[in-house]
């Protein structure tokens, strides 16, 4: 049976080093995207006005070229104009974490508390132990994205599905790029997408098309 991409699970495409205006443009061929601030150069004005697209997006900002502070306004100004979801890594200092959850809750935007781990898929007992800790912290959404060395880490990865709601689980790397595919379709909320090949912001990401086409031939 074949079924229209909007029968299925969501995808969400990942966009960044894009201008405003090209943005823009991509988003509407979307149903859901994230907007990776950390690499898109924007100011707080551009970024009131991606948001107030009355779009589905997520507002996520990486740690690593910008300060904290300077991150943080970024994610008030991305909330205030009325993200969907907006992205906390779990190792975020309490007074950054505690300011964007607290401000998403005012404006009736959801919270995902991310975990990654770029160097192994750790333990079962381990990723549940973040697990917990992640919605103590008050995430509505957990993301669970760690390097799969081999397959049977991304078969753990998605093992956690069974036990666990409103949690993504991600395969980095080619041996988790099953995970992409296969969680959505157990039960994961979306997964993420690149915009086309060579604009991918996670190793093992594939490109929207490929993604999509792939989940619908698993149902």
């Amino acid at each position: 049976m074949h079924l229209k991409s909007s029968a299925l699970p969501n995808v969400c495409v990942s966009l960044t080093a894009l201008s405003t205006p090209e943005a823009i443009r991509k988003l509407r061929m979307f149903k859901l995207a994230e907007i990776r601030l950390d690499g898109m150069k924007l100011k707080r004005e551009e970024v009131r006005e991606i948001f107030s697209l009355r779009l589905q997006l997520i507002a996520t900002c990486r740690p690593g070229n910008m300060t904290e502070k300077g991150r943080a306004e970024l994610l008030v100004e991305a909330i205030d104009a009325g993200a969907s979801y907006v992205d906390v890594e779990i190792e975020s200092r309490k007074w950054y974490r505690e300011l964007i959850v607290s401000k998403a809750r005012e404006k009736g935007c959801k919270v995902i508390i991310s975990y990654h781990n770029y160097e192994e898929t750790p333990s079962d007992s381990a990723l549940n132990k973040v697990i917990e800790k992640a919605r103590r912290y008050g995430g509505d959404v957990i993301k669970i994205a760690c390097k799969a060395n081999s397959l049977s880490d991304s078969a753990r990865l998605l093992g956690l599905l069974g036990h666990q709601s409103g949690l993504i689980v991600i395969g980095m790397g080619k041996l988790g790029q099953i995970t992409r595919v296969v969680a959505p379709v157990l039960g994961a909320p979306f997964t993420f997408a690149s915009l086309s090949d060579g604009k991918e912001t996670a190793e093992g990401q594939m490109d929207f098309g490929k993604t999509l086409e792939m989940i619908g031939a698993l149902m």
